[in-house]
């Protein structure tokens, strides 16, 4: 994301997504996930059709086989836009959830992600306890629904909507035949 907003000196917003909101703190296994919502797929056979997918674009995944609740995880990783550090968090967030399978909505592993995002672990604890970012991520929740968004990541650039992980170079060509249209 860095790369692209250097390259095409384009500002990338990042926008928070109901991703089975309403999960217990401890989280549900994969194919508890699955069974609840009727998938037609093995959590197993999606997790490694994943990793493929990963692979291809040179994205590192782990083997996680739990599903956490991100809801804080969005209302802090929206703070830590709002203080230039976004795609530092959300980087931070992807490693500790989809490459080392941690839980995600417990405070501690909130503010390792900040941290090393390179923010204040006292100002991440008192966005999270205070939920200061509550209201924004209902306003993106309300957004996603109303553009039909089904699944992260979902990238829209200008009117076209492009859904699931994307080579870099994906994403450049988009951009650019974006800015090519606006000239």
């Amino acid at each position: 994301m860095d790369k692209l907003e250097k390259k095409f000196e384009i500002q990338i917003k990042w926008r928070a997504f109901p991703l089975n909101p309403g999960l217990p703190e401890a989280g549900i296994s994969l194919d508890a996930l699955f069974r609840k919502k009727g998938y037609p797929i093995s959590a197993d056979k999606a997790m490694a059709d994943l990793k493929i997918t990963a692979a291809k674009i040179g994205v590192p995944m782990g083997d996680r086989t739990t599903v956490y609740d991100s809801r804080l995880a969005q209302e802090l990783g929206l703070w830590a836009a709002s203080m230039g550090k976004g795609h530092e968090f959300h980087n931070a967030a992807f490693q500790a959830y989809f490459v080392r399978g941690e839980n995600i909505a417990t405070l501690p592993v909130l503010l390792d992600m900040a941290a090393n995002a390179g923010l204040d672990r006292e100002a991440a604890r008192a966005t999270v306890e205070s939920r200061s970012f509550k209201a924004t991520v209902d306003r993106d929740w309300e957004l996603s629904r109303a553009k039909n968004v089904q699944a992260a990541p979902t990238f829209f650039i200008g009117s076209e909507r492009l859904v699931g992980a994307q080579s870099y170079e994906r994403l450049a060509e988009r951009v650019a035949k974006y800015a090519k249209h606006r000239k």
